[in-house]
């Protein structure tokens, strides 16, 4: 099976500063990839350069085609959600329907009118109009009528209230995910995605320092609750990161002893939030 993305010695400086350091991966067909890094990680250097928007040294494919190259017919089977509105605020809701049917051979108005109809949204309103909630509603009726085999988000619930953020992952996972599409998405609100998640990547510095399927997490990653007394032998094994707890500390170790760990308190996986702490900050915080 053919990867959708496929990357091997990507790299981009901006003079001296390196955005991405030689990142070797790839994404395979109906997976859902969680990119998740802090500001600056190098992150949206690598959307563009997957959507063929900034150029990179290495090799680089995207559903078997150069991104660079071949942008034209790439974009026939790749849709992007941006964190900033992209549509023109004097256009109406049904304008936008009209302008994608005539432009974008994969659209269904049919499809996008469905979705519009569980919203609040009138297909005669302008853009401007619309709240920011509306707003990333519409887009999401957009891409979700185009039957495309890769969909990038990047921040899409940016800004958004929880209601709203829940309607759109809930929407897209039941209205447009199945094993023929494949996602890949960025957030800083990485609770809220833990759970839709197949793989993910942490990235900081330009270099992926965790690249691996969600189900596998488990096996090389623990957390355990050490209360105070048990604190001495709980440090033997080196914790990658530790903070304070009601009581002790929760601790989270890497490729340890499980059945050590057991012998120190509830163990557990640790969340992808924490996880995240560990691998980008490490050490110790009292945060």
């Amino acid at each position: 099976m053919q990867p959708v993305i496929h990357a091997r010695g990507l790299h981009k400086a901006y003079g001296s500063t390196i955005a991405l350091d030689r990142v070797d991966f790839d994404l395979m067909p109906g997976r859902i990839l969680g990119l998740i890094g802090p500001n600056g990680a190098g992150k949206t250097t690598l959307l563009k350069a997957i959507l063929g928007l900034a150029p990179a040294q290495g090799e680089l494919s995207v559903l078997g085609l150069n991104p660079r190259k071949e942008r034209t017919k790439l974009l026939e089977q790749v849709s992007f959600i941006a964190d900033t509105a992209i549509l023109p605020r004097w256009l109406k809701v049904s304008e936008a329907l009209s302008y994608l049917q005539g432009v974008h051979p994969r659209f269904s108005r049919d499809r996008a009118e469905t979705f519009l109809r569980r919203t609040e949204i009138r297909t005669d309103s302008l853009v401007r109009q619309l709240s920011k909630g509306m707003l990333t509603q519409l887009h999401l009726a957009l891409v979700m009528a185009i039957d495309s085999q890769l969909l990038v988000l990047d921040e899409p619930t940016l800004g958004l209230d929880i209601l709203y953020r829940k309607q759109f992952y809930s929407a897209l996972l039941e209205d447009y995910f199945d094993e023929n599409k494949t996602i890949l998405v960025t957030t800083h609100q990485v609770e809220e995605i833990e759970n839709l998640l197949t793989d993910v990547v942490f990235i900081k510095n330009g270099k992926f320092c965790l690249n691996m399927p969600m189900e596998d997490l488990h096996q090389q990653f623990t957390e355990v609750r050490v209360t105070n007394d048990r604190m001495i032998p709980a440090d033997a094994p080196q914790p990658i990161h530790t903070r304070p707890i009601l009581g002790g500390k929760a601790m989270i170790f890497e490729n340890a002893d499980r059945s050590f760990l057991s012998t120190l308190g509830d163990i557990k996986t640790p969340n992808l939030a924490d996880l995240f702490v560990a691998k980008i900050q490490g050490g110790r915080t009292d945060a």
